[in-house]
This record gives structure tokens, sequence and C-alpha cells, in this order.
């Protein structure tokens, strides 16, 4: 157990940072899952826009690496052009 102030004040925060990363980790996950999931064209689209946001706004704040981003949306994008490929034909 640390025994200075700031020790202690830094446990508290790492705890606090530790449970906004974990949130935002799961969050991201979900609704990747949702986009990759969903089989209507619609519904697709509104799920990717959601996650698009929540990435673009997770690797601006540093609780994921902006590549790790940048691959996550390529991946919905890639997803979300096969549906629409498919559709038209």
């Amino acid at each position: 157990m640390a025994n200075h102030k700031s020790a202690k004040k830094r446990i508290r925060s790492n705890e606090k940072k530790r449970l906004m990363n974990k949130m935002t980790t799961s969050r991201i996950k979900s609704t990747v899952k949702k986009v990759m999931e969903s089989g209507n064209r619609e519904e697709v689209e509104k799920n990717y826009k959601e996650a698009v946001a929540l990435l673009d706004k997770s690797a601006s704040k540093g609780r994921i690496h902006r590549n790790t981003a940048s691959r996550k949306k390529a991946q919905l994008t890639r997803h979300l052009n096969s549906l629409e490929v498919k559709e038209t034909k």
C-alpha cells in the first residue's frame, strides 16, 4: 500500500482511467459487433456511423491508438461495401 499522499492519489486516478478505458473498449467491441452482425442495409449504415464516431472520439482522446481506430474503420467500411455489392446483383 502507498504511503505518500501523491501515491495514494495516483492509485485513485489510475483506477478511474482503467475503468474508463475498459468501458470504452467494451463499447467499441459492442458497436463493431452490431455492424458486423446486422443484415439490413439501413441498420448497418446507422450502426456504422455510430461506430465510426465512437472510434474517432476514442482515438482523439488517446483511449485507443489512432492506427487501431483506422484499421477498425476500414474493416467496417469493407463490410458495408460488401453489402452494397451483394444487393445490386
